[in-house]
């Protein structure tokens, strides 16, 4: 099973990907900012990542990058209920970005497109 780390410091959002990626057979553990998911990230090694941009501490900008000093290949996805970071380079770096939505259809589908599922 494909192991994916959602980081996010709204608890009903990790709440929700939680429950909804389970559903769709992965494994799932949450961070709620991006000190968590450094340390979760060579606890767990995740086979995906979804990130928050906007968090408190260690932005998800600043995670994705430190994320890529070590972590060249590992699919990242923009987690963001601001449109306006997909037009931002320093986003550029992870592998897509998603607005959030309750409609996780299309998180689903670029998790099953960067996955090869």
């Amino acid at each position: 099973m494909k192991k994916i780390l959602v980081v996010d410091d709204e608890e009903s959002i990790r709440l929700l990907y939680k429950e909804e990626l389970e559903e769709e057979g992965f494994v799932v553990e949450v961070a709620r900012n991006g000190q968590e998911a450094l340390e979760q990230l060579l606890l767990f090694k995740p086979d995906l990542i979804t990130l928050d941009i906007k968090m408190p501490g260690i932005n998800g900008i600043e995670t994705l990058k430190r994320i890529r000093e070590t972590e060249r290949e590992l699919p990242i996805i923009m987690c963001s209920a601001y449109g306006e970071y997909k037009q931002d380079l320093t986003t550029w770096a992870s592998d897509a970005y998603v607005v959030k939505c309750a409609d996780l259809t299309e998180l689903k589908t670029m998790i099953g497109r960067l996955l090869g599922l």
